[in-house]
């Protein structure tokens, strides 16, 4: 089952989101949200987004290693990945958001 998991209350008034695929592995991380409902927003901007390639930004961090931001329409970042070895696993990932986001549902903890 795909879920997006972690509506998660950080310290004060701070919720966020994580898209888990099947597997149960994090495969996008949301921002800091003020509001559940800013969050519930996120996670919608995510379904959206998540079907078009050009919101997907490939990125390399300071070690190295291959990553990936989604951004919203005003280019916003949404959700980034894991860093990964390879570029190949990379795109696997961006594969893998595309095939979960649109139908996950959402869990609260």
């Amino acid at each position: 089952m795909r879920l997006w998991e972690n509506l998660l209350l950080k310290r004060l008034l701070t919720v966020s989101f994580n898209l888990k695929a099947d597997n149960g592995q994090t495969i996008l991380s949301s921002e800091m949200y003020t509001t559940k409902a800013g969050c519930t927003n996120g996670i919608d901007s995510v379904k959206t987004n998540s079907q078009i390639d050009g919101r997907y930004e490939k990125k390399t961090s300071s070690n190295g290693k291959p990553y990936f931001n989604l951004k919203s329409s005003n280019g916003q970042v949404i959700g980034n990945s894991e860093l990964y070895e390879s570029t190949a696993s990379r795109d696997n990932g961006i594969t893998s958001v595309k095939n979960n986001a649109p139908n996950a549902s959402i869990v609260e903890e």
